[in-house]
């Protein structure tokens, strides 16, 4: 019986997908190189001139969740996510990163450790 595709050995198909892998990906979003994972919660927050732009928010998190926490300011500090012990520093006017695992329920807060000014609260159900 005569195949209808063309007699490729299984080298050729490994390379055709791999050329449609490195296309696709020329292709992606290159402004950042730090991409949160699919189904990600990501929380950004701004500190400047003394205090969080917009307030501090409550943001629910289903327990189990990622979350990446971004957080810009315009002072040099450690942002601390209570009882997670989770820790970053952010430099002045400039921002960080913190992930986590909302694997533990109830509310907890990320905060500016030295200057002591709360960032977030993390509902976690």
């Amino acid at each position: 019986m005569a195949r209808w595709w063309p007699t490729w050995s299984r080298l050729g198909w490994v390379m055709a997908a791999a050329g449609v892998f490195l296309l696709l990906g020329g292709c992606a979003d290159q402004r950042s190189n730090a991409v949160a994972p699919a189904g990600t919660q990501r929380v950004e927050v701004h500190y400047s001139a003394g205090e969080v732009q917009g307030g501090v928010q409550r943001v629910r998190v289903q327990r189990g969740g990622v979350v990446e926490l971004v957080v810009s300011s315009d002072v040099a500090d450690e942002v601390h996510l209570h009882t997670y012990d989770r820790k970053v520093d952010v430099p002045a006017g400039g921002s960080a990163t913190l992930n986590f695992t909302a694997d533990q329920s109830g509310v907890f807060e990320a905060e500016l450790e030295s200057r002591g000014v709360q960032l977030v609260q993390f509902e976690v159900r």
